[in-house]
Formats: structure tokens, sequence, C-alpha cells
């Protein structure tokens, strides 16, 4: 996992700790949505496993089908982090919805979970929506990463591979999520989220985070 030594990652004490301050980690760089992993996950969560049980699941089961188990515990730290940020009665959904359905709660608990995600979105994807641009530019990139760093200095600090990987994943995130049509046109789509989402998001007081991902907040 790509985090800086210098910039300790603060773990969750429960399932809805929120950033006290702005941080901006790089764990975003273990991987993007992840649809077919995040279900076993979450099938796996809704099992309430100790930590001898996820380590079972995972090195010994290879319940993510892995070529290494480094790979396994990075993709499902990951994961479980953002499937806690969110409530656990979407865990279903994603574990057995359909692909829709599953990729936006996803979509939501990765927001939810990534400061860099979320501010990406509501700074540069949300402006580019209202200055009609057709398509994402790259190059808002660096300057959004800049005023990133002025919320946090530790963002200074990234190395050029890993902002060049965190650009990369979250325009997989933004594709998976029907925000852009591909990684390779980068054109903006507007966002649709489907009513079961939304239903879902605002029954566990999450209509803030419905707005952000309608571009609105």
């Amino acid at each position: 996992m790509l985090i800086d030594s210098s910039h300790p990652q603060t773990l969750p004490i429960d399932s809805h700790w929120t950033h006290v301050l702005k941080q901006y980690q790089a764990d975003l760089s273990a991987g993007s949505l992840m649809l077919p992993e995040s279900r076993v996950i979450a099938g796996l969560l809704l099992q309430h496993p100790d930590d001898s049980a996820w380590e079972q699941a995972l090195r010994v089961d290879n319940v993510l089908q892995k070529s290494s188990p480094a790979t396994a515990i990075r993709q499902a730290r990951l994961i479980r982090f953002r499937l806690e940020s969110i409530d656990s009665s979407v865990w279903k959904s994603i574990k057995d919805g359909d692909k829709e359905i599953a990729t936006q709660l996803l979509f939501a608990a990765a927001v939810k979970h990534s400061e860099l995600l979320k501010d990406f979105l509501r700074e540069v994807v949300a402006d580019h929506v209202r200055r009609l641009e057709r398509s994402l530019s790259v190059n808002a990139w660096e300057p959004f990463l800049h005023d990133c760093a002025a919320r946090d200095p530790a963002v200074g600090t990234w190395s050029t591979s890993t902002r060049k990987k965190l650009l990369q994943v979250i325009i997989r995130i933004l594709a998976e999520a029907r925000y852009l049509e591909s990684t390779r046109s980068l054109r903006l789509l507007p966002p649709h989220i489907h009513p079961d989402v939304r239903q879902a998001l605002a029954a566990v007081g999450e209509g803030r985070l419905v707005q952000i991902m309608e571009l609105y907040a």
C-alpha cells in the first residue's frame, strides 16, 4: 500500500469514523472499485469474522483468488475500510445485488472512505460539469493535488509514481461508476443514481453523500 511513512494512517474505531482534520491517504492506489473482490469481502464481513477467520479466508483459503497473499491482504484491507465506512445494511446489496446497484453502492463507499476521491469529485468533476466541459482534463490533476497539499502538507511528499498511480485509479473508478464513458475517451457522463441506491443511502442518513454523487454538494 502506498502510504507515506511520515503520514501515519488513522484506523477507524467504528463503522462511521470521520476525519477530524483534512487527511488524504494514498491507499486508494491499491485498487479501483473491484466489484468481484468486494462482493466476496462483503459476504465475509456479513459473517462477522474474528481476526483468525479473516486471516484464514485471505491467506489460507485465498477467497480473493490472488497469486500473492500480500496482494490479497492489501486489497481486502482497502475494501473492508470502504465497506465499514457506510452502514452495514447495504452490504448484502453489494454482495448479491445486480451490477449497477452493487457498483454504485461501492462507489458511495469509496467516496465516503477517501477524502481524495471525494474532493476530486466535488472540486474537479463537478467543476467540469458546471462549465459544460465534454471531457475530463487530466491537466486538472496537479493543480488539484496542489490545493490538497495546502490542506494536508503530506500530499506534497507523495512521489511522482504515487501521484500518477492515484490518477489512474481515480479515472478507472469514475469509468466503472459511469461518470466517464471510458478510461480512454474521458468523456463525461451525467450521473444517474439508481432509485434503490438513493433509497438505501437515504435510509441510513447518507443524503449528503447522495448529493456529492450527484455533483450537487
